[in-house]
C-alpha cells in the first residue's frame, strides 16, 4: 500500500506538554516571646499547596505549612512552644516544554514530592530562630497538541447470505 496523506489522521487530544521538577530550600525566621536557650524541637505541618499558573518556562507553586519550634529559655529552666504559618511562592523551572502545544490555555498541576522539612533549626542572637527548610515539587503542563496516526484500511469480508441478490437478465 502506498503511503499518501489519506492514510494519516490528526487527533486532537489532551497530553503533557511539559514538566519538571525542583528541589527548594529557603530560611524562614520565628521569634519566641522569650529569648530561646536552645533549641528541644522543631517540626513542620498543615502544608498546602497549589499549582498557580504557567508563565514562560516556570510554574508557579503556592501555599503555606506551619512550624512549630520547642525551645528551652531561661538558661534551659524553662521551655515554650511558638508556632509560625509561612507562606511561600515558588517558582519551578520546566525541564522540557513542547512547543508545539496548540494553544495557551494550559492546564499545570503540582505535587510535592518531599514534604517541606525542616533541616536545621538554630537560635541567632535576641529571640531571633532561623529554621532551614527543604521541599521537593515536580510540576506538568497539560495542553492540547496534535497526533498524527497511520490508518491502516481493513478490507471488509462479506458473507454470501449477505450479499445483496443479483439478478441475471439474459
Amino acid at each position: 500500500m502506498k503511503d499518501n496523506a489519506d492514510n494519516y489522521r490528526e487527533i486532537i487530544t489532551k497530553a503533557v506538554c511539559g514538566s519538571g521538577n525542583q528541589v527548594v530550600k529557603s530560611t524562614d525566621e520565628v521569634f519566641a516571646r522569650e529569648a530561646p536557650s536552645s533549641i528541644l524541637g522543631c517540626w513542620i505541618i498543615n502544608h498546602e499547596y497549589k499549582a498557580g499558573k504557567q508563565e514562560n518556562n516556570t510554574v508557579q507553586v503556592e501555599g503555606r505549612y506551619d512550624i512549630n519550634i520547642w525551645y528551652a529559655f531561661r538558661d534551659n529552666t524553662k521551655t515554650g512552644l511558638v508556632t509560625e504559618e509561612v507562606h511561600y511562592y515558588d517558582e519551578i523551572p520546566l525541564q522540557y516544554m513542547d512547543q508545539h502545544a496548540l494553544n495557551d490555555m494550559n492546564e499545570v498541576t503540582a505535587k510535592a514530592i518531599k514534604q517541606p522539612t525542616c533541616n536545621e533549626c538554630r537560635v541567632t542572637e535576641g529571640e531571633q530562630i532561623l529554621v532551614d527548610v527543604e521541599k521537593e515539587f515536580a510540576v506538568e503542563v497539560i495542553g492540547e497538541t496534535k497526533v498524527k496516526v497511520k490508518v491502516i484500511p481493513v478490507p471488509i469480508k462479506r458473507n454470501p447470505s449477505q450479499t445483496p441478490a443479483v439478478k441475471r437478465v439474459k
